[in-house]
């Protein structure tokens, strides 16, 4: 996947999990940064579950996944 698709994924999941998890986007930047560690966590998550996609569209399912769980990870750790 070229580095502009990627950046438009990133964008793409940091917004939806921002939107799934807190209701709202958090803004460019952040969402771009949120899908990026989101794909991260995402890939490692569906890896270690032994699920393997391809394609763009499977790169933002588990980076939308992987944002809306470092999202609460985030949420939780401000509770305390």
């Amino acid at each position: 996947m070229g580095l502009f698709l990627s950046i438009i994924v990133g964008i793409l999941a940091g917004y939806l999990g921002s939107l799934i998890f807190k209701g709202s986007g958090l803004g460019l930047l952040w969402n771009l940064i949120v899908g990026i560690i989101g794909g991260v966590i995402g890939g490692a998550v569906f890896e270690f579950l032994g699920m393997h996609g391809h394609g763009v569209l499977w790169q933002l399912i588990s980076a939308t996944v992987g944002a809306v769980i470092l999202l609460w990870i985030v949420s939780a750790l401000k509770r305390k």
